[in-house]
């Protein structure tokens, strides 16, 4: 068991956040809390200069330092977050470009060593510049997964506010789009969850019923799943997963297989908690997975340095 680290430790690295408590989870705050002192000893060891609340501090105004922060001008400058060149390269290739509607937060995926969307790029950047390795590492990760990797896109979403698709703002960290052969497409959708936990959050009341729908025609849900789902701490989960759906029963059939893929290290025990209760509402459960970051990295299908980097840098 990891020693507990007390808050003088925290406080000396600038790394105590009253942020990273989660109320009656002390193991999950423990957890938080040794994410953010890796973060920071990784940055120091690096040479990497501290960052600061806010990342982008005003003249005049209150600036305080964080220790799992990289200073922001000097990240956007040398791209320290990212550790590959294939990692670097869909970074700047993907800021590069606007989808329609995106809410991109272009501070933290430069600065932030926490960023669940930065370690989306350091995972599997080096498989966006090549189409042959992205191919091979999906079939080992999900053997089933049918047809061939022909794009591998970030920060994606197929229509983010189009009620064709799912009618919001909801992305997928990453999109592996697979060419099935016959004109039609597949997906394996991915969301990645660092540090993060589920927070409970109402939809919106317009949305709802588009989310009833795509849940009731899908067929995948058991009876009352709905109402597990709606305004718990299930509910991203739900949306992610709805937003592959929307993609299955759209108009224009284009989209013939699905699936939505979690990726969080282990110590993350709310997000697997979160997936399995959220894996048992299904009574189908081949377009919803989850997978460990350790899981993912033990498949050795990533090149070696590029596997090595992710367990010095995410898994303390």
């Amino acid at each position: 068991m990891a020693a507990i680290l007390t808050k003088e430790e925290l406080e000396a690295a600038h790394c105590w956040e009253a942020d990273d408590n989660v109320p009656r989870r002390p193991e999950l705050t423990a957890f938080r809390r040794r994410l953010r002192y890796h973060q920071a000893q990784w940055r120091e060891a690096n040479g990497h200069p501290i960052g600061s609340q806010p990342m982008a501090p005003k003249a005049g105004g209150a600036v305080r330092p964080v220790g799992s922060r990289l200073q922001l001008a000097y990240a956007k400058e040398t791209g320290a977050n990212f550790f590959t060149a294939g990692a670097l390269d869909a970074a700047r290739a993907r800021t590069s470009i606007i989808e329609p509607h995106q809410s991109f937060d272009h501070q933290r995926l430069w600065a932030d060593l926490l960023s669940s969307p930065a370690m989306a790029f350091n995972l599997f950047g080096d498989l966006a510049a090549d189409l042959g390795l992205a191919h091979r590492a999906v079939r080992k990760w999900w053997p089933d997964v049918p047809g061939t990797v022909g794009d591998v896109r970030f920060a994606h979403s197929p229509g983010r506010l189009d009620p064709a698709w799912l009618g919001n703002l909801v992305a997928f960290d990453v999109a592996y789009v697979l060419d099935l052969g016959d004109g039609t497409w597949g997906i394996v959708g991915v969301v990645t969850a660092y540090a993060e936990v589920n927070r409970r959050q109402p939809p919106k009341p317009t949305r709802l019923p588009r989310y009833r729908e795509i849940t009731d025609r899908s067929g995948f849900f058991g009876p009352g799943a709905i109402d597990s789902v709606n305004g718990t701490e299930l509910i991203h989960i739900w949306l992610d997963h709805l937003l592959v759906l929307s993609m299955l029963q759209h108009p224009s059939r284009a989209w013939r297989w699905g699936r939505l893929v979690v990726v969080h290290p282990a110590g993350n025990t709310d997000f697997a908690d979160a997936c399995a209760r959220y894996q048992d509402l299904l009574v189908d459960q081949s377009t919803f997975s989850s997978v460990t970051v350790e899981e993912l990295l033990d498949a050795d299908v990533l090149p070696v340095q590029t596997t090595g980097a992710l367990r010095d840098r995410y898994l303390p």
